[in-house]
């Protein structure tokens, strides 16, 4: 998102330049996909027949409740970064793993 990104370079003395995000991005793809492994693992243990779609959004919004108040809130705690930030960080976190989860609702196929 381009209005992320431009408020990630108002803090250069917290963040990465953005040629230093780039060239650290395989290791947080492989993190992300890590994520998204132990969230479907998390979601297989807890299935239940029923609306895929409903589940899934079910399981995004918690893991986006989960990153939001775990990472997102506690790095406004930490970090030099204003309200702003933290409030766009916490719409695009959220909204991408509300994603992720019905994703995993709708692609996940419970063993016979």
């Amino acid at each position: 998102m381009p209005s992320l990104k431009q408020e990630f370079s108002r803090y250069p003395g917290v963040y990465r330049s953005h040629e230093g995000q780039m060239s650290h991005l395989p290791i947080a793809i492989a993190a992300t996909v890590l994520s998204i492994v132990v969230l479907t693992i998390l979601y297989a243990r807890g299935y239940r027949a029923g609306s895929a779609l409903a589940q899934g959004l079910s399981l995004g919004v918690l893991a986006g409740l989960f990153v939001v108040g775990w990472f997102v809130f506690h790095n406004h705690a930490n970090l030099n970064i204003g309200l702003r930030l933290t409030t766009m960080s916490a719409v695009a976190y959220f909204s991408e793993w509300c994603v992720v989860g019905i994703v995993i609702g709708l692609t996940y196929k419970p063993a016979s």
